[in-house]
C-alpha cells in the first residue's frame, strides 16, 4: 500500500510554559507525495522554519504524529534520527555551510564518510555529484575559491550525494542574486524531473512560483495547503 512521503498529524510544537508558552505550530496537518517540488510560505514567525525542522528531523513535535516514508519518527531516538537523516533527507541551507579547509570533493564527500562508504567510492560518487550541478571543473577549489553560486551548487551536490527521497532546502536563493537564483532553481527542477521530493522554504514569490505547490502557514498553522503558484500574489496582498 502507498503512502505519502511526508505526512503530519496534528503536529504542534510549544515553547515554554505558562506566561511565556510560545505555540510555533499547532495542529498542523498535511502530507506531500514522493517526487512532488513544494514550497513553503508564510510571514516571519509563522512557523515555516519549525515545520522545517521537524520535517528534516531536527527537532520533534511537542504532540501529534510525523510520518517520514511511512514510519512515525516523530518520537525516535537522537540516533535513530541521526541515521534517516544521513540516508533519506538532503539539506541546503541559505549560508552554504561548507568547510572552509575542504575542497568541494571533500564537502561533498563527508556525508559518505558518516555513512561508511568506502573511500574510493566517495570519491566516484562526489565527483558523480559535482559533474551533476555544472561544477566538473572545481572538484579541488575550497570555497574561498567559488563564487556564492557556484558555493550553493557544491552545498546541493553535497545534498543529493547520498541518493535522498528528500531534499529540504531552507532559503536556498537567499543569499544569491537573481541570475544565480535561476540556475540554482534549474538544478533543483532536474533534480525533480529525476523522481528526487524536493521541499523548499522560501520568502521569495518569484521563487515559489517555479515550484509545483505552496503550503501556506499563518500564526502555526496551515491555512492552505495545497495553493497554486498563480494566487501566490493574492496570498501575499493579505499579509
Amino acid at each position: 500500500m502507498s503512502h505519502p512521503l511526508i505526512q503530519l498529524d496534528s503536529v504542534a510544537k510549544v515553547y515554554g510554559a505558562g506566561n511565556t508558552e510560545v505555540r510555533a505550530l499547532w495542529n498542523v496537518s498535511f502530507a506531500i507525495e514522493q517526487g512532488e517540488y513544494c514550497s513553503i510560505m508564510g510571514p516571519s514567525g509563522s512557523g515555516k522554519s519549525t515545520a522545517m525542522n521537524v520535517i528534516g528531523c531536527l527537532d520533534r513535535p511537542t504532540s501529534g504524529k510525523y510520518y517520514l516514508d511511512g514510519e512515525n519518527v516523530a518520537y525516535l531516538e537522537e540516533s535513530n534520527l541521526a541515521h534517516i537523516r544521513n540516508r533519506k533527507i538532503g539539506f541546503v541551507f541559505q549560508q552554504f555551510h561548507l568547510l572552509p579547509q575542504l575542497t568541494a570533493l571533500e564537502n561533498v564527500s563527508l556525508p559518505m564518510v558518516y555513512a561508511g562508504i568506502a573511500t574510493t567510492e566517495r570519491q566516484e560518487r562526489a565527483a558523480e555529484a559535482l559533474k551533476r550541478v555544472g561544477l566538473a571543473q572545481r572538484l579541488h577549489n575550497r570555497p574561498n575559491q567559488l563564487s556564492g553560486g557556484q558555493q550553493q551548487r557544491v552545498a546541493i551536490a553535497r545534498a543529493i550525494v547520498n541518493r535522498p527521497l528528500l531534499i529540504l532546502a531552507d532559503e536556498p536563493t537567499g543569499a544569491l542574486d537573481s541570475q544565480t537564483t535561476q540556475d540554482v532553481m534549474s538544478i533543483f527542477a532536474e533534480l525533480n524531473a529525476d523522481g528526487i521530493t524536493v521541499v523548499m522554504v522560501t520568502h521569495e514569490m518569484e521563487v515559489a512560483r517555479l515550484t509545483h505547490r505552496v503550503v501556506w502557514f499563518r500564526d502555526g498553522c496551515v491555512v492552505n495547503e495545497r495553493l497554486a503558484p498563480s494566487e501566490l500574489a493574492q496570498m501575499m496582498a493579505n499579509v
